[in-house]
Parts: C-alpha cells; structure tokens; sequence
C-alpha cells in the first residue's frame, strides 16, 4: 500500500478591485513538506478581469501571478524569496496580503498523488 502525502494548498485570487473584496481564482499552490513538493499552476482569464474591472491592469497582473510561480518553483529570477526552503516559499506565498493578489487560507489533504490532486484541485477550483 502506498503511502498517503499530508499536502497543504491554497488557491490564488485576483480581486481587482481591493475595496469591493470581489476575487477570481486564478490559480493554485500544492506544497507537500515531507515529498518536498510545491507546484503553481495558473491560468489568468483576461476578460473576467476586466468584467469585474474595466480598470484593471491586466499587464501587471499577469506579471504578478508569473512572479508567484517564479517564487513557488524556485527558479533563479525569482529573487532572493525563490532561493528559500520550500516550506519557507510557500508560507511566504499564502501570507495575508490586502493586494489585486491574494490567497486563499491554506487547506489540507492526503492523497497518494500529488501532480494528479493538483491537476483536481486546478481543474476543479480554477477553470
């Protein structure tokens, strides 16, 4: 029997406009401590952002989210926050922010596979 990962994960929100607490989810962080496992996919639908807020700098945007994946997969533009332990990034990344990005409160799970639960969680709670 295979045994089972205790994987943490959050969902990745754009609220274009901050005062109206509006978000769209955009994305998704799975981090697995003991597999050393982190994984950010995303997916930034233009045109729902600018339905929500025609003022919205989508250019930037994109730019953020692409920098939230540089962190989550530690590459080496990412900056010094990308060069932390994987535990470390992912706390960085889910930390409370009144900012266009946000995060969902971490959640739980187990499951025997980490790439097939966060393609489920991807699909499911983003696309």
């Amino acid at each position: 029997m295979q045994e089972k990962n205790l994987y943490e994960y959050a969902v990745i929100r754009v609220v274009p406009r901050v005062e109206r607490e509006e978000f769209l989810n955009v994305g998704i962080i799975v981090f697995c401590k003991k597999a050393k496992y982190i994984k950010v996919l995303h997916h930034v639908a233009v045109e729902k952002i600018l339905a929500m807020s025609a003022e919205a700098d989508v250019e930037q945007i994109v730019a953020n989210i692409s920098a939230f994946e540089k962190v989550g997969h530690g590459t080496k533009d990412g900056g010094p926050i990308a060069m932390m332990d994987i535990p470390s990034r992912f706390r960085w990344l889910t930390a409370l922010r009144s900012s266009v990005i946000q995060t969902s409160r971490p959640h739980p799970g187990l499951c025997d596979d980490l790439d097939r639960t966060t393609a489920r969680l991807f699909e499911d709670l983003v696309l």
